[in-house]
């Protein structure tokens, strides 16, 4: 009987300094990931070429490009808004579509006649251009 001790009736501290210690860590490292996360992929604008486009991004997007039944597709894991437009191509029309899909951005390049695309990027002034070269078959 009275070697049991009597129940401290000062609050426990170290429970609440530890809990408060690892809310601390974990909002400093959401605030640091936030500063140090990478603005993301957007395009930027269209350009037309006198044997494609120019498509301007603020940097390098993933791509991903097919030649379906004569229309030239690319893919791009990017943001941006939809757009289209019109272009000229040995004095035939060329029509391009750029529209939001669940990857990303799709740019259709669509003519009467079947079209062969090439397309490579390179950094320019601190964005990424990509320049399409279309060709007819």
């Amino acid at each position: 009987m009275h070697s049991t001790p009597e129940e401290d009736p000062r609050p426990k501290l170290w429970p609440r300094f530890l809990g408060s210690i690892a809310i601390f860590g974990v909002m400093v490292g959401l605030m640091i990931g936030r500063v140090t996360t990478p603005d993301p992929i957007a395009l930027q604008q269209i350009e037309p070429l006198p044997n494609g486009v120019a498509v301007w991004f603020n940097r390098e997007p993933q791509l991903h490009g097919e030649i379906v039944d004569g229309a030239v597709a690319l893919l791009f894991n990017a943001k941006g808004e939809a757009q289209r437009g019109e272009l000229k191509l040995n004095g035939r029309d060329v029509r391009w579509r750029v529209q939001k899909s669940d990857k990303g951005l799709l740019l259709n390049l669509l003519a009467a006649r079947p079209l062969r695309g090439e397309w490579h990027g390179a950094a320019l002034d601190g964005r990424w251009r990509l320049e399409v070269s279309l060709r007819e078959e």
